[in-house]
């Protein structure tokens, strides 16, 4: 059975733009460099947080259902625009965390990047690579 999203996103003033979704606002705009009034992230820069927020909530998930001694977890998201016409190829996370067992972390971190929608769509179109601590993680190589 298919799930809906939906959020509504609506002129403010020159380049800016407010989005809702639920019961949450935010504005989008361009930085003052391309024109814009620098309000909001530009909507490629909430890709890159659509992205590393997906996976992180995902792998919180994975966490406290096994109860896992992980905590501090950071996850850096970087995108890479490039090609005409203009689009993210490449996306890495860069997951930091306070495990005890790294084996655990990394098992952990598969577990979440397997699960998290905005992974398995954004796979069918760039690489992701994903490091813990610097180290890849293998099933995410690119």
């Amino acid at each position: 059975m298919s799930t809906l999203f939906n959020a509504t996103v609506e002129h403010v003033s020159q380049t800016t733009s407010r989005a809702s979704i639920r019961n949450h606002t935010f504005l989008v705009d361009r930085a003052v460099a391309k024109g814009g009034l620098d309000l909001g992230p530009a909507g490629g820069e909430y890709m890159l947080v659509s992205l590393g927020g997906c996976f992180t909530s995902h792998l919180l998930a994975a966490i406290r259902a096994r109860e896992a001694p992980v905590t501090d977890v950071r996850v850096a998201v970087t995108g890479t625009l490039d090609g005409t016409p203009e689009r993210f190829t490449a996306f890495s996370l860069a997951i930091s965390a306070q495990c005890p067992d790294p084996e655990l972390a990394r098992k952990l971190i598969t577990m979440a990047g397997r699960a998290c929608q905005v992974v398995n769509t954004l796979r069918q179109v760039a690489t992701i690579a994903i490091t813990y601590e610097g180290s890849p993680i293998e099933a995410f190589a690119s």
